[in-house]
């Protein structure tokens, strides 16, 4: 990808979520790199406040929900640094409980944020990218992206979209010199186990106590003693960005290497177990 050396800056980063966790990480890192960033969040003064004055920051009020702030956001980026590099989608939050305990209305905000609100801000920034002819889109998803388990799966099911949505991209855009990855963090020791990132479900039916209700119990132990280091998920964004030929997929942290594995060896059993059913289905010619 070509650099943007506009205003002596080595690229322009957007990034969702840049309040606080994994986003403000990033920012920090992308800032250090000698990278402009538009950092977004819901709570603008919390970025003023966390990252201060800067002719390399530009902080920018936004919901991704809202498709006209989106746009907004993305206006505001060109007018203040003239073109976007890279966009990292990483603003999402969690939802913690079996398929059955999890409530329309908290599957649904949650879709708000993590797929819909991705794909507003993506629409978004596509123009100015197709018109530069460079670009990387960076989706943040999740060990769950790969696997789901017990007690996550509607947060899975919207990471399996992000992943979806990626894979498309990827295609789409790189006649056009935009490159697109996916990144797959395992567990890393942010605050994406407390309240103000992951909802837990409040209907709790003891059926499901072995399965969604031992993930809720291990969520609670884990939480803070995760193994992955942030800084170093943010410094390999870094790394990432820079690379001349980005992966389709990048999976972060030992959990997500060994959970991809596993998930590997059990699909090409069970293919093998069941070919002769699936193959079955064709036309007799």
């Amino acid at each position: 990808m070509a650099s943007n050396t506009n205003n002596g800056f080595k690229r322009v980063w957007l990034i969702t979520g840049a309040t606080r966790g994994l986003g403000a990480l990033i920012a920090e890192a992308a800032l250090a790199d000698g990278n402009a960033v538009v950092a977004t969040g819901r709570n603008i003064a919390a970025i003023t406040e966390r990252f201060g004055h800067s002719a390399a920051l530009l902080p920018v009020a936004l919901d991704v929900t809202d498709e006209a702030q989106a746009k907004a956001a993305v206006q505001a980026a060109v007018e203040r640094f003239g073109r976007i590099g890279v966009l990292v989608n990483n603003a999402g939050f969690g939802l913690l409980g079996a398929i059955e305990e999890s409530s329309d209305a908290d599957v649904r905000r949650m879709y708000d944020t993590n797929v819909f609100g991705l794909l507003n801000i993506t629409r978004a920034v596509l123009p100015v990218m197709r018109t530069q002819r460079a670009g990387h889109i960076i989706n943040m998803s999740s060990i769950g992206g790969y696997r789901s388990a017990a007690g996550f799966g509607a947060y899975s099911s919207t990471k399996f979209a992000v992943e979806g949505l990626t894979e498309a991209l990827h295609a789409e855009l790189k006649p056009l010199g935009i490159h697109a990855t996916v990144v797959e963090p395992g567990y890393f020791r942010t605050d994406f186990l407390d309240a103000s990132s992951l909802v837990v479900a409040g209907n709790v039916i003891a059926d499901y106590d072995e399965t969604s209700g031992e993930v809720r119990r291990r969520a609670t132990h884990m939480n803070h003693n995760q193994p992955g280091n942030p800084e170093k998920l943010a410094a390999a964004m870094v790394q990432l960005v820079d690379a001349p030929t980005p992966p389709l997929r990048l999976p972060l942290g030992t959990d997500t290497l060994k959970a991809i594995a596993e998930k590997n060896a059990y699909v090409t059993q069970e293919t093998e177990t069941w070919k002769t059913l699936s193959a079955s289905t064709d036309f007799s010619e």
